[in-house]
C-alpha cells in the first residue's frame, strides 16, 4: 500500500506524489507515517521531512507548517519547502556558517530578540543543509 504526499508552501505544490513512508519533523519529534496510519494533526518544526519512494530517501527542507494524516493521505503546509537535491551544496554551506557566527554573536548579548532571530536563521540554515546531504 502506498501513501499519497502532497507537500504545499503558499506559492506552489512543491510535492505530489505517491510514497512509501514519509517521516515529519513534528515539534515533538521525528514522526514516522506508513499506509493505514491513524487520522492526525501535527505543527511541524523547521527541520527535514524524508519520503521514502519505493527504495530511495528523498529529503525536502520544510520551514515550519502542518501536517494532517487522513486516509493514507498526508497534506503537509508550509511556509516554505526545498526538495534536498535541488539545493546548492555550496551556497548550503555557506548560509550555515554565516547563521552559526551569527548565533555565537547573538549569544553573547543580552538581546533577546535578536538571539530568537539567529536560532531561527540558524534553525532553517541546518535543515537545508542536512536536506542537501550534508550532516552538520
Amino acid at each position: 500500500m502506498v501513501l499519497t504526499v502532497r507537500v504545499i508552501t503558499p506559492d506552489k505544490t512543491v510535492w505530489d506524489n505517491t510514497v512509501q513512508e514519509v517521516v515529519l519533523p513534528s515539534i515533538s519529534g521525528q514522526l514516522g507515517i506508513l499506509s493505514g496510519h491513524a487520522p492526525l494533526l501535527t505543527a511541524l518544526d523547521t527541520g527535514v521531512m524524508r519520503i521514502r519512494t519505493d527504495k530511495e530517501w528523498q529529503n525536502v527542507a520544510v520551514m515550519g507548517g502542518f501536517a494532517e494524516v487522513e486516509q493514507d493521505e498526508v497534506k503537509v503546509l508550509v511556509n516554505f519547502a526545498e526538495i534536498g537535491n535541488s539545493i546548492d551544496k555550496e551556497e548550503a554551506k555557506q548560509e550555515y556558517n554565516i547563521a552559526q557566527a551569527k548565533l555565537e554573536e547573538a549569544n553573547k548579548g543580552n538581546e533577546s530578540l535578536e538571539k530568537i532571530k539567529a536560532s531561527n536563521a540558524f534553525k532553517r540554515a541546518k535543515a537545508r543543509l542536512n536536506a542537501a546531504g550534508i550532516v552538520s
